[in-house]
């Protein structure tokens, strides 16, 4: 990802050196996704899948925690079989855990897929309204401000943040 701004940065100083009169933009699509109506949905209804399986997860550790103080307490009076069936028991429901951990939040998880899922169609909106507004204002460059490019100056006439909103708005 930061090779790829490296690479962007260069073409554009290297296109600026030998034609004067490139036009640079920028954006921060952050503001644009906070001012987007379907970006806040598609937000909440993600942040509403993720408090629902924190409630599953709490619930199977609790469940966890029972089980290994129930062990605790009566592994003394216990036979070999009946603390051999709970402790396979004790792995199983912390093999749960983890398996639940890896499926909703992991790498490929369905956290990943469901923000994928539900903030796709609003990306590909947004984006298609940057290269409207950019192709409209005859812009060469639009840099996105938010990203994690350092920028050290830029002037506001050519922030076009408000005018990809409206842009938005108006479809």
């Amino acid at each position: 990802m930061k090779l790829s701004f490296a690479v962007i940065f260069a073409l554009i100083f290297l296109a600026g050196t030998a034609y004067s009169q490139q036009k640079i933009g920028y954006v921060d699509s952050k503001v644009i996704l906070e001012t987007l109506q379907d970006a806040r949905d598609a937000q909440t209804n993600l942040d509403n899948l993720v408090q629902k399986w924190k409630l599953e997860l709490q619930a199977i550790n609790d469940s966890l925690v029972i089980m290994k103080d129930d062990y605790d307490k009566k592994k003394l009076i216990l036979t070999e079989k009946i603390k051999t069936q709970m402790e396979a028991d004790i792995r199983l429901q912390e093999q749960k855990l983890t398996d639940f951990k890896q499926n909703k939040f992991g790498e490929n998880g369905e956290y990943f897929q469901k923000q994928t899922e539900l903030m796709k169609p609003v990306q590909d909106r947004v984006f298609k309204a940057i290269q409207d507004v950019a192709k409209e204002g005859g812009y060469d460059f639009v840099i996105d401000r938010s990203t994690q490019l350092m920028l050290l100056y830029m002037n506001d006439r050519y922030d076009l943040t408000q005018k990809v909103i409206k842009n938005l708005e108006a479809q």
